[in-house]
């Protein structure tokens, strides 16, 4: 399994086969992704309907390119009724081949400023099933109860009472079960997260963890 992350919550899942695009937001966004980075994609997975996880017009060019097909919540799919989006709900299983994605819970935290139409009430996370490696994205949410295990956790660090923080990021990637961690969202220059606070919290806690660059990509 090869995973790419980009800027905020974006990350490219390459297995068996299969290239998986999770929450192409506009954040960083460039022209340049879509010639050379998101192309010749299979799957498109968005957890929430913020443009910061789904750029519509990346999205349109990706699936004008035939062959992809995106899954998400009712709400995601009511905001962008052009992105003809299969709607999925949390504990639906999606079997493609020798992968098993499965949609699973996420609580988005609120703020006052998300009144007026921004706020989450359908967010959902995922988890990518080789058969080899669990990929675990948790989508934008606050630490909550749950039994889902995984082998690699992609978890946002941000805080600013949205997502969690790295202190409960931790805490949530230790219930996981999770054998490397990679922390997301800390890019975001409106909700910024010190590098070196996550560093210092994952690492008293023991937290195996890479922190990638836009762009890098691990091999897992």
């Amino acid at each position: 399994m090869k995973i790419t992350k980009y800027a905020q919550s974006c990350f490219l899942v390459e297995t068996k086969g299969k290239r998986i695009l999770i929450d192409p937001g506009y954040l960083q966004w460039e022209e340049s992704l879509l010639q050379k980075d998101w192309v010749n994609i299979d799957i498109i997975l968005v957890t929430h309907k913020h443009g910061d996880h789904c750029h519509e017009e990346s999205v349109k060019t990706i699936m004008g390119n035939g062959g992809c097909v995106i899954y998400s919540s009712k709400e995601v799919a009511e905001k962008y009724p052009d992105l003809n989006i299969k709607v999925v709900r949390v504990e639906n299983v999606l079997n493609f081949d020798a992968i098993k994605i499965e949609v699973v819970k996420a609580v988005h935290g609120y703020m006052p400023f998300l009144q007026g139409g921004n706020e989450i009430y359908d967010n959902i996370g995922f988890i990518i099933d080789d058969s080899e490696n669990r990929f675990y994205t948790t989508s934008d949410s606050i630490s909550f109860k749950n039994d889902y295990k995984c082998d690699i956790l992609a978890v946002p660090v941000c805080n600013h009472g949205l997502v969690m923080g790295p202190f409960e990021a931790a805490l949530f990637a230790k219930e996981t079960g999770a054998k490397l961690v990679i922390p997301c969202h800390y890019d975001n220059t409106k909700f910024p997260m010190s590098l070196d606070k996550i560093r210092n919290k994952f690492e008293k806690a023991g937290i195996k963890y890479k922190i990638l660059e836009v762009g890098k990509m691990i091999e897992v």
